[in-house]
């Protein structure tokens, strides 16, 4: 059902040690009050430290990415039954960064987003337009056409494990924000589709979080807005104090 969510996606930072050290000062500080739930994702090779270090905790697990595949001769990858096995049942799909570094189309993430299901994992999928698609007033476009080719060939039962993550991809890294207006705008807009390919309860039963340089100082007023549930916050999401900030904003 949808809930407001805050997951914090550590990309290529955070040894083993410098894991341990931020889930336990995470773990410290966490308010007890906040009906929020609360997810890291950390790298594959922290995986593990941080699902055993959080099992007996509210705060979820999320992997970055993972492989369509179910195994075989794909030298560096890992696959959904590789992540469950440690206690990975989340899974970030579709985020810019695999979009355009490592060529991910639509249709490796609907081929992604199909085994992930299989294994009865949530998935949260990335979508999102460029500064050029913004310019051209195509956004709209770009983002419903990620989710049409990736996930509405899904049936309506799978959309209680997905959550979606408006990221513009401008406003990622950037210091640029998407103003809470701009914000709103497409999470209305990403909810219309949902409702569009299936029906109303269906659309308002799935989170959608905003992500692109999210900071305590702008996250109350974007997580204000009605289709906003909470973030996919980058940067901000290294450090215990500004990560806890904005949880306490939703």
């Amino acid at each position: 059902m949808r809930h407001s969510i805050v997951a914090g996606n550590w990309k290529m930072h955070k040894n083993a040690q410098e894991t341990t050290d931020f889930l336990n000062e995470l773990i410290e500080k966490l308010p007890s009050d906040k009906e929020v739930e609360i997810i890291v994702a950390p790298s594959f090779t922290n995986l593990l430290i941080a699902a055993k270090h959080l099992e007996h905790t509210n705060i979820g697990v999320a992997a970055q990415n993972m492989h369509q595949a179910e195994g075989g001769a794909f030298t560096g990858e890992i696959s959904a039954d590789m992540l469950t096995s440690i206690g990975t049942h989340i899974v970030l799909l579709g985020h810019s960064e695999r979009r355009q570094y490592f060529k991910e189309t639509d249709s490796i993430l609907a081929a992604k987003a199909d085994t992930a299901l299989k294994h009865n994992m949530r998935i949260i999928f990335c979508v999102g337009e460029e500064l050029k698609d913004r310019q051209n007033k195509q956004y709209q476009n770009v983002v419903y056409y990620q989710l049409k080719d990736a996930l509405f060939h899904l049936p309506k039962a799978a959309w209680e494990n997905i959550v979606i993550a408006y990221e513009p991809v401008w406003a990622i890294g950037t210091g640029e924000t998407a103003t809470a207006e701009q914000a709103q705008e497409m999470h209305k807009f990403i909810r219309e589709q949902i409702e569009y390919q299936y029906d109303r309860d269906t659309a308002e039963s799935v989170s959608i979080l905003y992500g692109g340089s999210v900071k305590p100082e702008n996250a109350r007023e974007i997580f204000s807005k009605p289709d906003v549930d909470g973030g996919l916050i980058g940067g901000a999401a290294l450090h215990p104090d500004d990560f806890i900030a904005i949880i306490n904003a939703v």
